[in-house]
């Protein structure tokens, strides 16, 4: 026999429902994200820091999110065009970027006609660490100390040249910082990539550059270049016996490059918490953050809140130190 439902608690019962419904969409959203592939943007290109560490953490989140993870390079523009895309892709986690401070803390005060806010148009993800630059030689150049290369340029000014990876660059804004400290006189040589800069500084082409780590250590190792000093306040566990340029007699000189993930402004929150979540475990994982911390990486993590704290006071401080420096779009 079929009993007969009361409508009061047929009611009842749909009413609890559509609470539930209500309390918990965000939530559902989470659980069915991601249901396709995932666009990872690497705006620089092959080869350099921000391309390895994209491929790094792209590898690692598509085991764990069950989604084919592609990492795509759009370099140009010292990575804001890359950026720029991201910036007007869909607002649906399917498409993020990995950040740096080129794209998000410097090209504000550089570009005058950039396409993109680099703090109203992203949501950011996760910090995913910072990155010492190195003051490093090619084996021809006589110097081997920081003291040594400041009476080097002095006695020639405009005649040592240093390489970048592009105008505004982490390693131009390092080489501008330095020439602004130690009052030297040296020649900016921007190039299209770390790859391109470093292979020139190989051939002798170009004499210094205050590089990424993770793109030099490998040419330190077998003698192609020489480091001289890194630009971090502190040492780098990755080369322990390299001493900074601030103990190195440029007090106060600090210089890094950071690296986080970006997705467009709009990006569901709990979309941005559930990319958050699988970033963050992928730089705890024992393997991803062994082969970070080889490259140099101070390994960060932070959240979605934080990074997007810290990405605001970066602005604001590389845009003085731009204006010192009277840094210029090519």
């Amino acid at each position: 026999m079929i009993r007969p439902v009361h409508r009061r608690s047929f009611v009842g019962r749909l009413a609890l429902l559509a609470s539930a419904a209500a309390v918990h969409p965000l939530h559902a959203l989470a659980q069915a994200f991601p249901q396709q592939t995932i666009r990872f943007i690497s705006p620089w290109p092959a080869g350099g820091s921000n391309d390895t560490f994209s491929r790094l953490i792209g590898a690692r989140i598509a085991k764990s999110l069950g989604q084919p993870v592609v990492v795509e390079n759009r370099p140009g523009a010292t990575g804001t065009l890359g950026v720029a895309q991201v910036a007007r892709a869909p607002a649906d986690g399917y498409t993020i970027v990995m950040g740096s401070s080129p794209t998000h803390a410097t090209a504000a005060a550089i570009y005058p006609t950039l396409t993109y806010d680099p703090v109203r148009d992203f949501a950011p993800i996760t910090m995913v660490g910072v990155v010492s630059n190195v003051l490093a030689v090619h084996p021809s150049v006589p110097a081997r100390t920081v003291k040594e290369l400041i009476d080097l340029a002095r006695r020639s000014p405009g005649q040592l040249s240093f390489a970048s990876a592009g105008n505004g660059s982490s390693q131009h804004l390092s080489g501008e910082m330095f020439k602004v400290m130690t009052g030297v006189d040296m020649l900016h040589v921007p190039y299209k990539g770390a790859a391109p800069a470093i292979a020139d500084m190989l051939a002798g082409h170009v004499r210094l550059g205050f590089h990424n780590m993770p793109d030099v250590i490998p040419h330190l190792k077998t003698g192609g270049l020489r480091a001289i000093a890194v630009t971090a306040a502190k040492r780098a566990a990755a080369l322990p016996d390299v001493p900074t340029i601030a103990e190195s007699g440029v007090p106060d000189y600090q210089a890094e490059v950071w690296f986080g993930v970006f997705a467009p402004a709009g990006t569901p929150r709990p979309v941005v918490d559930r990319l958050h979540a699988e970033i963050s475990a992928a730089l705890t994982d024992p393997e991803i953050r062994g082969k970070l911390e080889a490259l140099g990486n101070e390994v960060s993590g932070i959240g979605p809140d934080a990074f997007a704290a810290y990405v605001r006071s970066e602005v604001t401080r590389w845009a003085a130190i731009v204006a010192k420096a009277g840094v210029k779009p090519n």
